[in-house]
């Protein structure tokens, strides 16, 4: 609502020399006729006082029938001033007015001037100007179509009008219909004016907003008979804006008629005391000062200026030329605050309101400034906005973006309406300060760790994530701590500490907690969050089998082209009794490849079928590796000691025994196992060997003879002593053996009746300055190396 402020006005007429203070009074632009814009009260003490209106700047009949009514009330006369029933305030049109007063008490007469200002009201559409029953001239040769009048309402865009009009347009007294647009253009009939002159068509027009609000109003159109002359202006109506700084005799404006030897004069108002026109030039210019605060009445002049022919004066055509006198602008707007320097966090939704700035103008303090924000930086989408006069958040204050939480730089920029126009700056420093928003985060995590890994392994490291910048600055820790792992609160890194143990704890889980570290002294503004990892135990095979027994002696009787098992190998890892797989293999003492393994048995192939050539038995020391098998890494392996007496085929019908003798080891009993085997030929078939034979003998005596003079040397040969088990160890893939020996492959031939002359060994030790295994006899004390 615009400002109605009522003053009490006292005039003290006790005293004769007593001068009247000047009065000044507001009213809304929305007061009509017969409102009351002014009470006062007089003090007239033999008397009854009057008060007349002496004059009007501008001049206007608003305020031509003022009217009085006094009434007495404790010997003090009361008095109001009310709009007279034709009085339209329309504050675009003019905003103040000057009336001057005479007030009369007996004999006394005073006068003093009363200043109405008239005040905006932004929801009243005024019918403005000569929208009051205008008439407006046309002549009939106007192009149908053209537009005939501008009908001004202030704010008609921005409240919505619609203008129509309501009265009737039917012939044969229209010769069309007249149409009026929404913004307030009225238009000729489509079929023109011609032959309508001197006729006079009365439109009443309505005009509508809001919500059942309108104002009305008649415009008159009277058509003209086209003139016999020639002179005419390019337009019928004209609006100019000159400052008010001008100097007199300063040019104003050139209007110009079409005709021959046109001359120029003003007709109204007449006389002119701000402008003259050349009579000859048609150039308007200024004789006298256009100072509104002298001459308020200059701000607005229309001039009725009339075009004729010298020697036809009565062709002659008039042109409506307006005015207006601005004020000069000589201060620029004074702002609060005039500087806005302000923080705030980054979470502050969009729309808040950070300022709003009330800027006024000294030169004319009723003017509408216009504001405007100017963005400095940081470059990109502009986080700040103006609404009206009210600075706003535009978007997303988001520090959490490198380069982001920054200070935002703008400035508001404050323009007035005058001339030449000025700009005031409000510089504005908006510092955007980071909030811990998220919490962090990390990821789940699985470790595999060798259970053999020592002290200090890296398992593997924590990646904690925090959104907040700076971006992943987290701290780690295990809550309640952890004895078997560690996590290095600056990396993340997960550390074995203590020893692990497939067999007894194959999964292990260990809680990471993930702290930020935004440096805020109040803890309870950090955040954290938390993840498990998982470790995972992976099996290392650190236990060497064992073989029960880990030496064996044992005899066999071998017939030719025949295979024979000799013994079966049984080797366990105690510790780990789930393992069963091993693999099997001889590494030492299979001279001529007689002895071959079928899992873990041992067997004995013999030649072809035939009668041997040789008949000596042999001794072989075989041994034999038991490696685990299976996915565990390293492979360990022992080695099992296995001699075999090997007592060859002789061709007889008496029975052969196989005789296999284990030494077990110490508590292990004794076991025999004798195998009997049995043939008898046919009758023909042991002659025809016989024969066979005698024939061959006799043929090749003198060659068996040297031969078997060489092998008897080699049969004479002393035995070595067989070494006794050995282990070793295989680790990666190159199957290497470390810390085993491998004893030397020796074959000795013995007579049949020093087999059971052995020396038997039913122990093991080892020796405390070399360190080396033996094996030795519980009997006789004797000592075999290994």
């Amino acid at each position: 609502m615009v400002l109605f402020r009522p003053l009490a006005l006292l005039l003290a007429l006790v005293v004769a020399d007593r001068h009247c203070l000047p009065w000044s009074v507001s009213i809304s632009e929305r007061q009509g006729p017969g409102a009351v814009f002014q009470s006062l009260s007089l003090n007239c003490s033999s008397h009854v006082p009057t008060l007349k209106l002496l004059r009007v700047r501008p001049p206007t009949t608003f305020f031509d029938a003022l009217n009085l009514s006094v009434t007495t009330w404790q010997g003090t006369y009361m008095g109001k001033l009310t709009l007279n029933n034709t009085a339209r305030l329309d504050t675009l049109a003019v905003s103040h007015y000057e009336l001057q007063l005479q007030v009369t008490c007996g004999t006394l007469v005073m006068e003093g001037p009363l200043s109405v200002d008239v005040q905006r009201d932004p929801d009243h559409i005024q019918c403005a100007g000569r929208f009051i029953s205008p008439v407006i001239q046309v002549p009939e040769t106007v192009t149908p179509g053209a537009r005939l009048y501008t009908l001004l309402l202030p704010d008609l865009r921005l409240q919505g009008a619609q203008i129509n009009i309501t009265s009737a347009q039917d012939p044969p007294h229209f010769p069309g219909p007249f149409s009026i647009d929404g913004q307030g253009w009225l238009q000729a009939p489509a079929q023109g004016l011609s032959g309508q002159a001197p006729k006079t068509f009365r439109l009443h027009v309505l005009v509508t907003w809001g919500a059942g609000r309108s104002c009305g109003g008649t415009l008159t159109v009277r058509v003209l008979s086209a003139p016999s002359g020639r002179v005419s202006f390019p337009e019928r109506h004209r609006s100019i804006t000159i400052p008010e700084d001008l100097v007199p005799g300063s040019e104003v404006v050139q209007v110009q008629a079409r005709g021959l030897d046109v001359r120029y004069e003003i007709l109204s108002p007449a006389p002119c005391p701000f402008f003259s026109i050349g009579p000859a030039d048609g150039v308007i210019r200024t004789t006298g000062p256009l100072d509104l605060a002298l001459a308020p009445g200059a701000a607005v002049t229309v001039l009725q200026v009339k075009a004729f022919e010298r020697l036809q004066p009565w062709a002659s055509v008039q042109l409506e030329l307006t005015v207006n006198v601005t004020p000069v602008n000589r201060w620029p707007p004074r702002c609060h605050p005039a500087l806005l320097v302000t923080q705030v966090p980054e979470t502050v939704p969009v729309g808040t309101v950070l300022s709003t700035f009330t800027c006024a103008d000294r030169d004319s303090p009723a003017s509408t400034l216009d504001y405007q924000l100017r963005f400095h930086g940081p470059p990109g989408l502009p986080s700040l906005c103006l609404s009206g006069r009210a600075l706003k958040v535009n978007a997303t204050l988001d520090c959490d973006t490198p380069g982001a939480c920054f200070q935002l730089a703008a400035s508001v920029l404050v323009f007035d309406g005058g001339q030449p126009p000025m700009t005031t700056e409000v510089p504005v420093l908006v510092t955007v300060t980071p909030v811990n928003e998220f919490s962090p985060a990390c990821a789940p995590r699985v470790f595999r760790v060798r259970e053999d890994a020592g002290p200090r392994t890296l398992l593997g490291s924590v990646a904690g994530t925090d959104r907040d910048y700076p971006h992943d600055r987290v701290q780690y820790s295990s809550p309640g701590g952890s004895a078997t792992f560690a996590v290095d609160h600056l990396s993340g890194e997960v550390r074995l500490l203590g020893p692990l143990d497939y067999e007894q704890q194959r999964l292990h889980r260990l809680t990471v907690l993930v702290t930020d570290q935004r440096g805020d002294r109040d803890a309870a503004h950090r955040r954290s969050g938390s993840c498990t990892v998982t470790i995972e135990v992976e099996d290392v095979n650190d236990h060497a089998p064992e073989c029960e027994p880990p030496f064996q002696e044992l005899t066999i009787h071998t017939s030719p082209g025949r295979s024979s098992e000799v013994t079966k190998v049984s080797c366990r890892v105690p510790q780990e009794p789930q393992r069963l797989a091993f693999s099997y293999s001889i590494v030492g003492g299979n001279s001529q490849s007689r002895f071959s393994l079928r899992g873990a048995v041992l067997v004995h192939s013999d030649g072809a079928a035939g009668p041997p050539l040789l008949e000596q038995p042999r001794t072989y020391e075989l041994l034999i590796r038991a490696a685990d098998a299976g996915p565990s890494a390293p492979h360990l392996s022992t080695t099992a000691t296995v001699i075999v007496h090997v007592v060859p085929w002789r061709a007889s019908t008496a029975a052969t025994s196989t005789h296999r003798a284990t030494v077990p080891s110490a508590g292990t009993p004794l076991l025999v196992t004798d195998t009997e085997a049995f043939w008898q030929p046919e009758p023909w078939f042991v002659a025809a060997l016989t024969v066979t034979g005698a024939l061959l003998l006799w043929t090749l005596g003198w060659i068996l003879s040297g031969l078997l003079r060489g092998s008897a040397r080699g049969l004479q040969t002393p035995s070595k002593p067989a070494q006794a088990l050995r282990l070793s160890s295989i680790r990666g893939t190159e199957g290497s053996a470390e810390g085993s020996t491998e004893a030397p492959k020796t074959e000795t031939q013995q007579a049949p009746s020093s087999i059971m002359g052995l020396q038997h060994f039913d122990g093991r030790a080892q020796d405390a300055r070399t360190g080396r295994d033996y094996l030795f006899s519980t009997r006789t004390g004797a000592r075999r190396w290994l």
